[in-house]
């Protein structure tokens, strides 16, 4: 596995990459050796911040977690990524989906139990979708008390996303293709 850490407002010190590197390490058995791991270590205040990206082909998983102890913010994000990767496994197994950059012993692992968290998807719901801006989107949003809102943007035409962020600005999502 390739580690690509930086920081922001921290010195990576060679202890605290040997400690990204030796826990994130332990995730190298289900990954390929050429598979990239992104780690972001940030400190805001009182808070650290560890931030991990790991593209997977057609999907990406990611953590972020934070204590007041960036050590304790490594073990938690390591314990988090392992978690969504027994779900994603399960994932590719019930789809049949190719696991490229898994290893194929993690992919032919026997589960002990079924995943208690497995995604159920428990309602669909339909609505129309008018043609707004993002800004009318984001007002919309705050109506109805979400965090996210699904509209038409009356500039592309194309569906997009607003969503709230944790430091309470507004994201948008726009289709690439």
């Amino acid at each position: 596995m390739n580690f690509i850490i930086s920081g922001k407002n921290i010195e990576i010190t060679p202890s605290l990459r040997q400690t990204v590197e030796q826990k994130l390490g332990k995730l190298e058995r289900y990954f390929t050796p050429e598979t990239e791991i992104i780690v972001t270590l940030s400190v805001q205040k009182e808070r650290q911040i560890i931030e991990v990206t790991i593209p997977v082909k057609g999907n990406i998983i990611r953590s972020e977690q934070e204590s007041s102890d960036m050590y304790v913010s490594i073990d938690l994000v390591e314990e988090v990524i392992e978690r969504q990767l027994r779900k994603y496994k399960t994932k590719l197994i019930a789809k049949h989906q190719g696991g490229h950059d898994f290893r194929p012993e993690f992919l032919e692992e026997e589960t002990d139990s079924p995943d208690p968290e497995e995604i159920q998807i428990v309602r669909t719901k339909r609505f129309g979708i008018k043609p707004m801006f993002p800004e009318d989107a984001c007002i919309q949003m705050e109506l109805l008390g979400h965090s996210f809102f699904v509209f038409r943007n009356a500039e592309s035409d194309e569906v997009n996303v607003v969503y709230k962020r944790k430091n309470g600005t507004y994201g948008l999502i726009e289709p690439e293709f």
